[in-house]
């Protein structure tokens, strides 16, 4: 979909970290990695007292069936407020087979069902032939924009997301799940951003992240130049929630799931320079994938061979570099993307105006 936010964050000149983006900057850099959004946007009365306003994000490890050729993943949970499917057995098995979904909290039960609906559809073999399927969906409590009682994402939505998925350059801000998310009082949602690490002169590794950012109070963010807009009178919600954050990690780096886990870990530490202190209500968690194996869910042999990093390469601590940095980025994105957005109730959250910002900085 066409997306007409505002910019991502170094168009202002603010860089995060010392390593080089991808040339997207996010996570399709990534080769195959694929994102796709739903947004609801409309009133559910007459009144328009109540409000839809939130939707689906689908996250596809590469354009193939990934039941069929699983990827190598790993999930990690800051802290453990939240309500996700599938973490278990991925942490058990080491790999993902289904998209990562995103949705609002109550719209887990109806993401899980459309994407079991569409890999039905895709595979006829799954619970017929072969085993079932292990469907992975992570959440972000918008009710404050989103009448999140009515329950307005349904499993269509899902599938929609799922099929709209593009290598194309991420929608980032109110987009999506993303639609009625809040950041630090200000309005947030989807961001994105992506490092590259070189190895050598012939060899470098991608590493991209997706964040389904809702979290933290106005006076918990550090970044100076956003802290500018507080005294640019910018209002923002006095008392939010602890909120959460779903942070989804992609690279094309040869890591095993173990490996992944440790990568997993340091992106807490990117969410931790933007302010956040994994607050008690708030549900922070990272589902990791490496694209550099497809691991066939069926085969003949009793052995698999695969590339691995070594640990004591020091690739390993560029690409935990890369991981803070590009989670960090990727936070200040669905500030910078994000737009004033009004939702039920005629509540309205308003966005973090940089480009204003900066302008009328120049004048003063």
């Amino acid at each position: 979909m066409a997306y007409s936010g505002n910019q991502k964050i170094r168009a202002y000149g603010i860089t995060v970290g010392g390593l080089p983006t991808g040339e997207k900057n996010d996570i399709t850099d990534v080769a195959d990695v694929r994102v796709g959004h739903v947004t609801l946007d409309y009133p559910l009365d007459e009144e328009q007292q109540e409000y839809a306003c939130t939707g689906v994000t689908a996250i596809l490890p590469h354009g193939g069936s990934l039941f069929r050729e699983k990827v190598t993943a790993a999930s990690y949970v800051l802290n453990g407020f939240g309500k996700t499917t599938g973490l278990v057995q991925v942490n058990e098995l080491g790999v993902l087979e289904s998209p990562i979904m995103l949705t609002n909290t109550f719209s887990v039960p109806a993401v899980t069902q459309g994407t079991l609906q569409y890999m039905l559809q895709e595979h006829e073999e799954i619970g017929e032939t072969t085993g079932t399927i292990n469907i992975v969906v992570g959440e972000c409590n918008d009710s404050y924009l989103n009448s999140i009682r009515d329950c307005p994402v349904k499993p269509e939505h899902a599938i929609e997301a799922i099929r709209s998925a593009s290598t194309d350059p991420v929608a980032e801000g109110a987009v999506g799940a993303g639609k009625g998310m809040i950041t630090f009082g200000y309005k947030g949602g989807i961001g994105s951003s992506s490092r590259v690490v070189r190895v050598d002169d012939d060899q470098s590794f991608t590493v991209g992240a997706l964040v389904l950012s809702n979290f933290g109070k106005r006076e918990e963010l550090r970044l100076p130049q956003l802290i500018a807009a507080q005294k640019a009178g910018i209002p923002a919600l006095p008392n939010p929630a602890d909120g959460s954050i779903i942070i989804v990690l992609a690279t094309d780096a040869p890591c095993s799931d173990r490996q992944l886990l440790r990568l997993a870990k340091r992106t807490g530490i990117g969410l931790g320079r933007t302010g956040s202190h994994f607050g008690h209500g708030s549900g922070d968690i990272v589902i990791a994938f490496s694209t550099a194996h497809k691991i066939s869910h069926q085969s003949d042999s009793w052995q698999e061979t695969r590339r691995q990093l070594r640990e004591d390469h020091p690739v390993m601590n560029d690409l935990f570099a890369a991981c803070a940095e590009a989670t960090e980025e990727a936070i200040y994105n669905a500030l910078s993307q994000a737009e004033t957005t009004t939702g039920r109730k005629g509540r309205i959250v308003h966005a973090l105006d940089i480009g204003q910002l900066a302008a009328d900085a120049e004048k003063a």
